[in-house]
């Protein structure tokens, strides 16, 4: 009989409650602020990290994680008699540490020469809660008996389809990162301008500019509807957000427009807040398939 563990990284953001109750393993993330160096879900909560962003004076910078970190993990599901783990993976293309995985496994042949660990690996393509909460279902369905090539094909499905549209209430973070200019980000906060931003398969971009920051709700709704063919009563949606009163307006909106609240709303972790901001809003949803 297979014994299956599910791991993935911090950048997912699933809650405390969630990881304890599928029994899900989390690698974390090194970032490092102003000359000092924090584990994420360690030495910070998510509100915590959103005010050291307001009062930082410089740029955050996270350390992937490393081949040797994972070897070492897989080396223990090894001990602990594992037949097979399943890694989902932040993003590859904006960070290191799919590549890392993949390293691993030959780490792994030549510190454990022919040993019988089966390593699946799946890139979400995304970032936080996105792909957080297909890993919870992931280990749902493996506990419920669930084939896991049937899993790995419904990761792959959400993760084909998934996109985020989001905007940044403050563009403060995203000056010093570089995301944009110091003259748009001037004049953006002198107009009151706020960016429509997607996030589509790692990829951002900036698909319209509103003006004040009432008009954001609207604006993210309307870029949705355009996304996706058919919104029903079957249509799931997540917000995600910081600590700002915005999302209170965001969600009354969607109830309105989408007929039904989200089927989530989380708190976006540093992964992204380290590049939109500690002053965001997001609707994620599942749009057209993209591979």
């Amino acid at each position: 009989m297979r014994k299956i563990a599910v791991l993935t990284d911090s950048a997912c953001d699933i809650p405390v409650e969630l990881q304890e109750k599928y029994g899900i393993d989390i690698l974390p993330f090194t970032i490092t602020l102003d000359g000092v160096s924090y584990v994420e879900r360690k030495d910070f909560t998510f509100d915590e990290y959103y005010q050291m962003l307001r009062d930082a004076k410089g740029t955050p910078s996270t350390a992937h994680i490393t081949a040797m970190q994972f070897c070492d993990q897989f080396c223990k599901y090894l001990d602990e008699g594992y037949t097979d783990v399943l890694y989902v993976s932040i993003n590859s293309t904006g960070s290191a540490t799919h590549d890392a995985a993949v390293m691993a496994v030959d780490l792994l042949a030549e510190e454990r020469p022919g040993h019988e660990l089966r390593i699946h690996i799946v890139d979400s393509h995304t970032y936080s809660f996105i792909y957080g909460w297909p890993v919870c279902e992931a280990a749902r369905l493996l506990r419920n008996g669930a084939e896991l090539e049937y899993v790995m094909d419904m990761l792959n499905d959400r993760f084909s389809r998934a996109e985020v549209v989001l905007s940044a209430f403050s563009l403060k973070v995203m000056k010093k990162s570089g995301r944009v200019s110091a003259a748009a980000a001037f004049a953006g906060e002198l107009l009151g301008l706020r960016p429509i931003i997607s996030l589509i398969d790692g990829k951002s971009k900036v698909e319209a500019k509103v003006r004040g920051d009432a008009a954001v709700p609207g604006a993210l709704i309307k870029y949705v509807r355009s996304r996706v063919d058919n919104i029903d009563e079957d249509f799931e949606y997540m917000i995600a957000c910081t600590d700002i009163p915005a999302v209170d307006d965001l969600i009354k909106q969607c109830k309105k427009e989408f007929g039904h609240g989200p089927l989530h709303v989380f708190k976006l972790g540093a992964a992204v807040a380290s590049n939109t901001g500690p002053d965001t809003i997001a609707i994620t949803y599942l749009g057209r398939p993209r591979r």
